[in-house]
């Protein structure tokens, strides 16, 4: 059996201590000429805590795996696999429910 490199298992112990779902984060790794790239993949609901506020989560883990490249003399990179139909179902859900007023709609709220 393969010993796991030490990138991949920070990143597994960072990750499973976030979400709410360990059990479901898989996170594989390939080498290229590239350098190293970690994929993850996580239960939909555990995205928001994955990403951050502002993606500031996901660019601390990648500065963390950099580090972590640095002192062993390769490139990490991250990739974060977006859950099946993640962002554009939101994206219509919210649309939907923010579709934009007429003035006339506007006006009625506020008459008494």
């Amino acid at each position: 059996m393969a010993k796991t490199a030490v990138d991949q298992e920070f990143l597994e112990f960072a990750i499973k201590s976030i979400v709410d779902n360990p059990d479901e984060v898989k996170v594989t790794r390939s080498v290229d000429e590239m350098g190293v790239l970690l994929t993850l993949k996580v239960n939909s609901e555990d995205m928001g805590q994955i990403i951050g506020r502002q993606g500031s989560t996901a660019k601390a883990l990648r500065t963390m795996l950099r580090v972590i490249g640095a002192k062993h003399n390769a490139r990490i990179n991250l990739k974060i696999e977006e859950p099946e139909g993640g962002r554009r179902m939101r994206t219509q859900e919210t649309a939907s429910e923010k579709a934009p007023r007429g003035v006339d709609e506007v006006v009625d709220e506020f008459k008494l």
